[in-house]
């Protein structure tokens, strides 16, 4: 039992700067989308080009997520991470001068969303390989619960905060997003960690596909993150939610905001217990069963013809895809040496963006083929058919105890500057 408690996490300096500067970029970046969103349909009234846009952003994962890993264990990964929240910036700056001077339009739109998944492809793994070099190993459970709960905290914000500022027009949202993500640039730039990279290695593909071996050969960790990458590429309704606010909930940009928020507030709820309470125990059966109650969710928001049903459901897929991120992440980190956790951190990226853009792709491509309604229910019960079937394909994850793996394997301290 670790004796490490939450005062003692609030007490490393470095992770603390780390959760703000997380938290200014993720309430920009989801202020951002909401904004795409919305400004996508209102010229396009197009699901197929809301999905386009999810498309977009995870296309160039495919090509520059792996050798953003490979940078991730080469290059200062506070650094890495800051350059890609600059990059943002400026994305930024472009679509709000853009619907300010009233030539924004769904081409741009698209053509920012492609250098928004680029960007993205470089932040991802070396942001996800920071995390174990700022806290203790016995800490890194509860850090990632504890941060968790402040990135759904800004998850709830964002959008909530764009829906309102939507009154002063598009341009004011992008402005904020703007602001948020100057200060986490700030912050992030500010960061110092004393990390030696490993020995030189030419970017070769076996250099690059280190991560998905290292991944491949052990069970419980692909079983994790394609579990996740099943479960949300067909359960998520995120791509569609201005289609749900706008023509069947009728609650316009404001009701979108919450819709938007909505899974924030449950997984907020979630990452608090979490931080409070970590998972000690038969780990692999709570993942799982937290997907089937994604699933059920998911179906629920899809039938629902209540606003306020509508934000329940909502709020539970968050609270329950929680529990799966907590696990998923604090799985990979606890047993992937530093050397490689960029390269492994980009294999869980592109599972990540698999699952979020390529889902939204998925959601916009069904919701007009068949209606959004039916492509919601549709994903949901495909969910809890990859949750059932992760049992039987995936023996080591749902047999899976405890987080951390045996005490016996080496630890390597890394000290904070």
């Amino acid at each position: 039992m670790s004796t490490l408690g939450f005062a003692d996490l609030l007490r490393q300096r470095g992770f603390m700067r780390f959760w703000l500067a997380r938290i200014a970029s993720v309430m920009g970046s989801q202020m951002l989308m909401v904004a795409i969103g919305w400004q996508m349909y209102e010229l396009t009234g197009s699901a197929w080009d809301l999905g386009l846009v999810g498309l977009l952003q995870f296309a160039p994962a495919l090509v520059l997520t792996l050798p953003g890993g490979h940078l991730a264990d080469r290059l200062p990964r506070a650094r890495i991470t800051a350059a890609c929240i600059a990059l943002s910036t400026g994305v930024v700056v472009v679509l709000g001068a853009a619907t300010w001077r009233g030539w924004a339009n769904r081409e741009l739109l698209l053509a920012m969303s492609v250098l928004l998944g680029a960007v993205r492809a470089f932040q991802m793994p070396a942001q996800q390989a920071l995390l174990p070099l700022l806290v203790p190993r016995l800490l890194l459970a509860r850090a990632t619960a504890f941060g968790s709960a402040g990135l759904q905290a800004a998850v709830i914000a964002g959008p909530a905060l764009g829906g309102l500022l939507f009154v002063g027009g598009t341009e004011a949202v992008y402005a904020v997003c703007a602001t948020l993500f100057c200060v986490a640039f700030a912050l992030m730039l500010g960061l110092r960690i004393a990390h030696a990279p490993p020995p030189h290695e030419p970017a070769s593909m076996r250099v690059l596909l280190a991560g998905v071996r290292f991944i491949w050969q052990r069970k419980a960790l692909l079983g994790a993150v394609s579990l996740d990458l099943f479960a949300v590429l067909l359960g998520g309704a995120v791509a569609l939610l201005p289609i749900f606010a706008r023509d069947i909930l009728h609650v316009g940009a404001w009701g979108l905001g919450l819709l938007r928020s909505a899974p924030a507030v449950g997984a907020l709820a979630m990452s608090v217990a979490l931080t409070r309470w970590p998972m000690e125990r038969r780990v692999g059966h709570k993942l799982l069963a937290a997907v089937a109650v994604f699933g059920v969710a998911t179906i629920v928001f899809g039938l629902s013809p209540w606003f306020w049903l509508s934000l329940v459901a909502l709020a539970v897929s968050g609270a329950a895809d929680m529990v799966s991120v907590v696990v998923r992440q604090t799985l990979v980190q606890l047993e992937t040496p530093d050397a490689m956790r960029g390269r492994v951190a980009a294999v869980n990226s592109i599972f990540i963006g698999g699952s979020n853009q390529l889902g939204e792709f998925e959601s916009g491509a069904t919701a007009q083929w068949w209606g959004p309604r039916v492509a919601v229910v549709v994903g949901g019960i495909g969910t809890i058919v990859v949750a059932a079937a992760w049992f039987r394909l995936f023996p080591s994850l749902a047999g899976r105890d405890r987080m951390l793996p045996p005490p016996a394997l080496p630890v390597e301290e890394e000290k904070v500057l």
